[in-house]
């Protein structure tokens, strides 16, 4: 029987040494709120079943907003300390019976799939593990005057970070253990598990996994979040609808009055589906009815623009951007071009990207086929994507 897996993730501290007024991990980096690429990180990850945010009271209408679309429990109201507040999300856990838990503070937007199965692995050796990296710079002790007491050798040092890994109902002992006691003063999960007894074991971290504190970490981390993203692909998408009977057509997300509908078993967006069509193959992630299949009832009618939001998500989820999103629509009528740039707007508005990174272009097919016989509309779409390289390789 598979363990099960649940992670913690932290976003309850006001994070005011990044500066000005919101709290760190709402703060937007790369077009979206610093906490979102962690949770969808374990939401994401076939292992983990169970996903637990952790907020301050004062943030749950940011957090509402932040994670819109997101399938994720009710944040728990974190304490006024790390420690308290990890301890309010393993209790809120507790009646869920996970085996093993990983706690991730929500200012490391760049840990990757690769990461948490390394976290996994040890954990499940272990019992208790965290990510660490060596300490490349010599490291000296200093007095209250800045005067070098000794060097130290370095060769036993580890930078540490996260997402720490435990068994579960050890770390939840130690946790209820140390606030009986009095004891609050420890900085990570780690930390406190040694202070229990616990043998921790150190696995390769990540260079990249870096903490977001000060504002010169997050023009830093734009910067290098950029460069990593050095796997472009471009993905293909076609679909076609038949026309039937109808008042309206809905091509782009937008409603076009028409003399026929066209004939689905969502609203029958050509123009969205093949944009979803085009971004999966990007992914190589399969086609939009292995995700959305016409068989389920749940999808009757649906708006398609949940289909091209899901298809964003799997490409941020893999650490990723949309450069670019294309299409040709072909049909005799209705006609495009009155409609093209609101198609333009509401496609951007959807993918959450810049309207000059949209294109719409429409023609006919010269009378020629279905589409010049008038019995259908067919699009064509590119999406250009930028993802990071090796990210995604979690069995």
């Amino acid at each position: 029987m598979a363990a099960k897996i649940a992670a913690i993730v932290l976003a309850g501290g006001r994070g005011t040494r990044s500066g000005g007024d919101l709290p760190k991990q709402y703060k937007e980096l790369q077009g979206e709120p610093v906490i979102l690429p962690s949770l969808r990180l374990f939401l994401e990850h076939p292992q983990v079943s169970l996903v637990q945010p952790v907020i301050h009271p004062d943030d749950q209408d940011r957090f509402a907003k932040a994670t819109s679309g997101l399938d994720l429990p009710a944040p728990v109201m974190g304490g006024a300390t790390r420690q308290d507040s990890v301890r309010a999300g393993l209790q809120a856990l507790e009646p869920l019976e996970p085996d093993f838990v990983l706690v991730h503070d929500s200012a490391r937007p760049f840990a990757t799939l690769a990461l948490v199965d390394r976290a996994l692995a040890a954990v499940k050796a272990s019992g208790a593990a965290i990510p660490a990296l060596p300490v490349t710079d010599t490291v000296k002790e200093v007095d209250a005057q800045e005067r070098v007491r000794r060097t130290i050798d370095r060769t036993t040092l580890r930078l540490i970070q996260t997402p720490q890994a435990f068994a579960f109902l050890s770390l939840l002992n130690a946790h209820r253990r140390a606030a009986q006691e009095g004891k609050h003063d420890f900085t990570d999960d780690a930390a406190l598990a040694e202070w229990a007894g616990f043998s921790v074991t150190a696995f390769a971290g990540d260079a990249d996994n870096v903490k977001l504190t000060t504002p010169e970490d997050f023009v830093k981390a734009a910067s290098a979040h950029a460069a990593l993203q050095d796997d472009i692909r471009t993905g293909i998408g076609f679909d076609v609808h038949a026309f039937g009977e109808g008042d309206h057509v809905v091509l782009g997300g937008i409603r076009i009055a028409h003399d026929r509908g066209l004939k689905g078993h969502s609203d029958a967006d050509v123009v969205l589906h093949a944009m979803v069509d085009a971004l999966l193959g990007a992914l190589c992630d399969g086609d939009i009815g292995a995700h959305f299949p016409p068989s389920d009832p749940q999808w009757r009618g649906a708006s398609s623009d949940r289909f091209l939001q899901f298809a964003i998500e799997r490409v941020k989820a893999r650490g990723g951007t949309v450069a670019h999103l294309d299409t040709t629509i072909v049909c005799e009528a209705p006609k495009i071009g009155p409609h093209r740039d609101a198609m333009r707007k509401r496609i951007a508005d959807i993918a959450g990207i810049s309207l000059d990174r949209v294109g719409v272009k429409a023609t006919t097919s010269e009378g020629l086929g279905f589409t010049g016989r008038g019995e259908g509309i067919a699009a064509y779409a590119t999406a250009t994507i930028r993802i990071r390289r090796n990210v995604g390789d979690a069995e």
